[in-house]
Parts: C-alpha cells; sequence; structure tokens
C-alpha cells in the first residue's frame, strides 16, 4: 500500500502527537494601551500567545498587514517576529500615536511582565501575552516552522479567557506543582486554538513541518506512543510504506535531523519521566526506553542531561509533586 503524502493526517496521528506534546510557560506578559498610543514589543526567541480581554485596536507584525484587535481575538506570534500594538482615538486615525518602547516601560509585578503606554486607567487594550515551548523532547519544537501568526477570534462561553486567567494564577502562585499545573492549562489552551485554526488539513501542513508528510507524521505518532519499542530505520520505512533510503531523505529533510536521532529523543524523555514518577530500577526504565544494555542507556541519557540516570532521579527538582509534597511537610 501506498500513501500519498499529501493526504490528510489521520486523526489518531494527530490525537498522538498532541498527547504527547510538553508545554511550558517561559514568562508571561501583561499589555496596557491607551489611544493615541503604539507599543513597540520588538521580537522573542519564543512563539507568544496573545490574548485580547477587552478593548479594540491593531497589532502590526513586521512584514505583514496589520491585524484588527477585537475582545476575545487570540494570535500566536510566531518567534522572532517584532510587533506593535496600536490603538487610535475614536475618530481620528490619521492622528500621529505615540510611540513608546517596551524597554522604557517594563515593569515586573508579581512575575509578569507589565507594558504600559499611555495612562493604564485609560486603557483600551488589555492583553494577556503568555511566551511558551511547545515541544517533543529537547530540540523538535512544534511551532519552530511557523512563519506567519495564526489568528482565532473565541466566543466568550468557550472560556478561553478563563483557562488564561486560571493558567496565569497557578503560574504565579508557585506552590508545589503550579509550573505543571499552568503547562498542563496551557496545553488545553493550545490544543484549544489547534481544534480551532487547524480544522482544514491544509492549515496543518503549512504551519507545522512535523505534518507536511502523513507518511513521516505517522511514524513521529509511532514514535512518539511508544519510544520503547524495538523501532528499526526499516521498520519505521514500512510504517511510512517508503524504501529505506526515500524514507531517510524525507524524514531528514522534514524533521531537521535522522529517524535514529529523533527516537533517541523521545526515548530519553521517556526515560526520563519514569525516573521521576515511577519506583522502577534503572535496568527496568532502561528496559522501557528501548535499551538492552544498562551501560549504554546510562552514556546516551548523561549525554542528553548532563547526569546519569540514578543522579537525575535523587536531583530534588526531579522529584514526583507527592514527594515534594512530603518534603514540604516534614
Amino acid at each position: 500500500m501506498t500513501i500519498d503524502p499529501t493526504a490528510n493526517v489521520s486523526t489518531g496521528d494527530v490525537d498522538a502527537l498532541i498527547s504527547e506534546l510538553d508545554v511550558q510557560f517561559v514568562w508571561l506578559s501583561h499589555c496596557l494601551v491607551s489611544p493615541g498610543f503604539r507599543l513597540d514589543m520588538g521580537g522573542s526567541d519564543f512563539p507568544g500567545i496573545h490574548y485580547n480581554l477587552s478593548g479594540r485596536g491593531w497589532m502590526l507584525i513586521q512584514g505583514l498587514q496589520p491585524i484588527e484587535l477585537a475582545p476575545h481575538t487570540l494570535i500566536v506570534v510566531p518567534s522572532n517576529h517584532p510587533f506593535k500594538i496600536e490603538v487610535f482615538p475614536e475618530n481620528e486615525h490619521a492622528q500621529e500615536l505615540t510611540t513608546v518602547n517596551w524597554k522604557d516601560v517594563m515593569q515586573n509585578k508579581n512575575n509578569i511582565h507589565q507594558f504600559v503606554a499611555g495612562d493604564p486607567m485609560k486603557a483600551e487594550i488589555n492583553l494577556v501575552c503568555g511566551f511558551f515551548k511547545a515541544s517533543y523532547g529537547q530540540t523538535m519544537d512544534l511551532f519552530a516552522g511557523l512563519q506567519s501568526p495564526i489568528i482565532e477570534t473565541f466566543h466568550t462561553n468557550e472560556q478561553l479567557g478563563d483557562r488564561l486567567r486560571i493558567a496565569v494564577a497557578e503560574f504565579l502562585s508557585q506552590e508545589v506543582g503550579s509550573s505543571e499545573m499552568s503547562s498542563l492549562l496551557l496545553k488545553q489552551v493550545i490544543i484549544l486554538l489547534l481544534r480551532r485554526s487547524l480544522a482544514s488539513i491544509t492549515l496543518w501542513s503549512e504551519r507545522f513541518s512535523i505534518l507536511r508528510d502523513a507518511r513521516i507524521a505517522r511514524v513521529i505518532a509511532t514514535i512518539a506512543s511508544d519510544p520503547g519499542e524495538g523501532h528499526t530505520v526499516k521498520s519505521l520505512a514500512d510504517i511510512a510504506c517508503m524504501s529505506r533510503s526515500n524514507f531517510m531523505t524525507t524524514f531528514t529533510e522534514i524533521i531537521g535531523k535522522t529517524p535514529m536521532a529523533t527516537l533517541r529523543e523521545f526515548r530519553m524523555r521517556h526515560a526520563a519521566r519514569l525516573l521521576k514518577n515511577s519506583n522502577l530500577s534503572i535496568d527496568q526504565v532502561a528496559r522501557e526506553s528501548g535499551y538492552h544494555s544498562k551501560t549504554s542507556f546510562a552514556r546516551v541519557f548523561r549525554q542528553t542531561f548532563g547526569k546519569y540516570p540514578n543522579e537525575y532521579r535523587i536531583d530534588p527538582a526531579n522529584k514526583p509533586m507527592e514527594s515534594q509534597n512530603k518534603d514540604r511537610k516534614s
């Protein structure tokens, strides 16, 4: 059987890819812009989710047409794309705006970077921004190939604003497990966004290189679902219904690394999770992660995380949440 590379990625493969996605906040910001002002935000090394809670204005992303900001508009701005937020006075679009640079007005309030252009009491735009990483392993970033913004307008009954507010509150609480909880909530927001904006599979493939070819997406979904299986280049090529050489070339071109390097990343991520959240022995973790040799497993793990598996396990930062709770109570 042959698979058309332009065919739709199956729902099952997409579900598997989303379920294995690691999402985490990097930092948060809050932008308030009054009429007659332009806030120049520059660019970021990370993609950002920008959700407009209230008011109307415009977002200008370098090299693109202006984007209208209405209440409940959500925009994902790709990394390294400078942008500005503008609010014109009512019926005075020709008026010159006062430009404010983010560096000149940044304030740090409860671990949120706040940027105010104009009088905060008269702010028209009330924008919450969450900069994030969404990746598989340490280097496979889902949004790395995103070149154009994702723009959606949500209804109030979709509760997106509530989810973002709860995620922000969790992030700021600094309680035990708050980082994990806020990341889970942000993941829900991203999934909701993906469902809405990627209803067309064409948009999936345009925006995310990992889904450009249904055959390669099927392979990634298989690896993500069971990284400890004895996958080989041949077995993965068979899943893609491709010759070994064509599979190697296509996979490396789309993903940016070889199938075995990708498999190794997924296995190391799986191993780290087991070390953190289970009582399995190092030997058992190695086998569950696809390694028959404990020595080989330990060597690759150290190359990936800078620590041997036993060192990683005893690191307090990698204890499961229940253990952290016990330590805090004792």
